[in-house]
């Protein structure tokens, strides 16, 4: 028995349950947050259109981007790059403290730069910018609302300094009691697939036919073939194991 009178795997479930469901709900506000903000901030919408443009322009000019974060904010950098990568959109992972022991090579002409950062201050981020080339755009994906007030911005032109901004309602200390990433990488996880799924309807006029193209395995490949053989075969798809 617990000192509130109850089996304690009745309060513990309950507790966990009501956790759970704290976490969904404020990580749900903090998208329809989001989707408001882009909807009707012009600075947001701004770093949206400029973000897809100089992307676009790397790709086409036989460039790449070079996304760039550390901990958690770097799990979602290797996630963009994944999705980028499968709508062939040519990207690669950049870690900060990597790069400044010889990584920075894989930087090359006409890239361009996304750094993912809900601070804008993480030091090893800023450690790496003064070694990152001048002329090539700076995406940073953080939670300023005006470039003026993100610290990587400030060695750098404005014009190739491009704001995505990723804010949150309430703090994760004030939400959860616990600093942990949760909200803030929510909101820069769907930044960035959004960011990718426009990019990508940019490049293609049908991204689905080239994301199918690089996506032969698992169970969405064998969906891909089963769609392919039932338009060969039809409309008749032969089954496929899940």
């Amino acid at each position: 028995m617990s000192d509130a009178g109850g089996p304690i795997e009745e309060i513990s479930s309950k507790d966990a349950l009501a956790t759970a469901l704290s976490v969904i709900g404020t990580e749900r506000d903090a998208l329809t947050q989001l989707e408001g903000l882009y909807a009707s901030d012009d600075i947001a919408q701004a770093g949206l259109a400029n973000s897809v443009n100089v992307i676009t322009t790397s790709i086409c000019s036989g460039g790449k981007l070079v996304v760039v974060g550390v901990g958690k904010s770097g799990k979602i950098g290797q996630k963009v790059v994944a999705t980028m990568n499968s709508f062939g959109i040519r990207s690669a992972f950049l870690h900060p403290t990597e790069a400044l022991h010889g990584d920075l090579g894989m930087i090359g002409e006409n890239d361009t730069i996304l750094v993912i950062t809900f601070s804008g201050r993480t030091p090893e981020l800023l450690n790496l910018l003064p070694y990152l080339p001048l002329d090539m755009a700076l995406i940073a994906v953080t939670s300023h609302a005006t470039p003026s007030t993100c610290p990587l911005f400030e060695s750098r032109s404005p014009h190739l300094s491009i704001l995505l901004p990723a804010p949150i309602p309430t703090s994760e200390v004030d939400s959860f009691g616990v600093a942990a990433p949760t909200t803030s990488t929510t909101v820069a996880l769907a930044l960035t697939d959004a960011l990718a799924m426009a990019v990508a309807r940019r490049l293609h006029l049908d991204p689905s036919v080239v994301f199918q193209g690089y996506h032969p395995g698992g169970t969405i490949g064998l969906s891909h073939r089963a769609s392919g053989l039932s338009s060969t075969n039809g409309g008749n798809p032969s089954p496929v194991e899940v």
